[in-house]
């Protein structure tokens, strides 16, 4: 028993490498000894709501470490929050989230699903995806059960609510209840293990007490870091704009990566990389102490590529990045974008449709001059240009994006 126990603590260890939280202190290799001794994997569980299509590389950190348990021989039980996103997160937030209808939550489920493979094994043996509708859609002498489980001065000791109760702000009975719903989820997946960011710490713990309350195991939990987008000092996010996505093109991919902020770069190796380096952390870290900033940042955006991808589109990435941006030339090959056949076309609304940003941020790079036309850079005076003018040129928006215009 000490040698099993021994070797619990050794893969506890290695499983919460990089983790901000892993608690209650030496609770996980507690979960993983009785587990070695019961002859079976741990339940290692994450839920994700799906508000936004997409994925992007800070959803891949955590991830990345539930591949990890499912290398280490576990079984992931990913949970789709079809029903907690009709609720909508209240963590970190001042107001209530707007609520999104049926219909676009199962299609960013789908869509969310079908992404996280790319960095998850599918194996059977060592995923489950559950959505939790399957239990949420409960009758009412179960939810008030469960309501009864919690006090509302425990929710209130929340960071966020407790702010904005403090500022006499609202805080809606439905946000009150998604802490909740989300620790019932382990009751109903009898989760061994639950993952989330530094934010969903609060929800991570109160889901140990509802277990309890139910008469079960209470779950281990980790927080994983919340990585920083591509302003190298904001939480990534499609909202802000600073986001990788893990679907991005391979050139797109490359390049986003490659603009950084150099002191960021180490966060992306230590979150991304160095987990599934066979070398660890002194294999990767060591080639950013011993390089220039330059060669570091492209070694990190080969590895990106390369993950999410092919090692031959990272190759190819790169390749057309020195094109493009060290030798100033433009990409091989470039999207079309079909105009009017005459009259004028609005420069913000064509950029907002071929790039799938906002009106609103395509006119601020219009006004910073992140937008050119041909050879010509464009302006805040530039919200319309003639057709005439615009066939054949390539539209350049930032250093990444190009359209080539047609005239219809």
């Amino acid at each position: 028993m000490p040698q099993q126990s021994s070797a619990a603590a050794e893969q506890a260890g290695r499983l919460a490498r990089n983790a901000v939280d892993a608690l209650p202190d030496g609770a996980l290799a507690a979960k993983l000894a009785v587990a070695a001794e019961e002859r079976r994997p741990l339940r290692v569980k994450l839920g994700i709501d799906p508000t936004a299509p997409d994925i992007h590389l800070g959803h891949a950190v955590v991830l990345g470490k539930l591949r990890e348990f499912q290398d280490a021989g576990h079984r992931v039980v990913l949970i789709i929050g079809d029903y907690t996103a009709r609720v909508g997160d209240p963590s970190g937030r001042s107001s209530l989230r707007p609520m999104l209808s049926p219909q676009e939550i199962d299609a960013n489920a789908a869509t969310f699903q079908t992404q996280a493979m790319r960095i998850l094994d599918d194996d059977p043996r060592k995923l489950e995806v559950r959505r939790n509708g399957e239990w949420l859609d409960m009758p009412m002498s179960d939810l008030l059960a469960l309501v009864r489980t919690t006090t509302a001065a425990q929710l209130l000791e929340r960071e966020d609510f407790a702010k904005r109760w403090q500022a006499e702000e609202p805080i809606s009975i439905l946000e009150l209840l998604y802490p909740l719903l989300q620790g019932y989820d382990s009751v109903a997946v009898d989760a061994d293990v639950e993952l989330g960011g530094t934010d969903q710490k609060f929800n991570l713990l109160l889901g140990r007490d509802i277990q309890r309350h139910y008469g079960r195991p209470q779950q281990a939990i980790m927080t994983m870091p919340i990585l920083v987008g591509t302003d190298g000092h904001r939480k990534m996010s499609k909202s802000l704009g600073n986001q990788i996505g893990v679907t991005d093109p391979p050139g797109e991919m490359f390049g986003k990566t490659m603009a950084i902020p150099d002191e960021a770069m180490e966060e992306y190796y230590r979150l991304l990389i160095e987990p599934r380096s066979p070398g660890g952390a002194p294999g990767v870290l060591g080639e950013l102490a011993g390089s220039s900033a330059r060669d570091a940042k492209r070694t990190l955006a080969r590895e990106i590529v390369a993950w999410l991808h092919s090692p031959e589109e990272a190759q190819r990435a790169e390749e057309e990045w020195d094109r493009v941006f060290a030798q100033r030339e433009l990409p091989l090959e470039i999207e079309e974008a079909r105009l009017p056949a005459d009259g004028s076309v609005h420069v913000p609304a064509l950029i907002a449709e071929e790039f799938g940003i906002s009106r609103s941020e395509a006119r601020r790079l219009l006004e910073q001059g992140g937008v050119w036309l041909g050879e010509q850079q464009l302006g805040a005076g530039d919200q319309d240009l003639e057709v005439s003018r615009a066939d054949g040129e390539v539209l350049r928006v930032g250093r990444r994006r190009f359209r080539r215009l047609r005239a219809s």
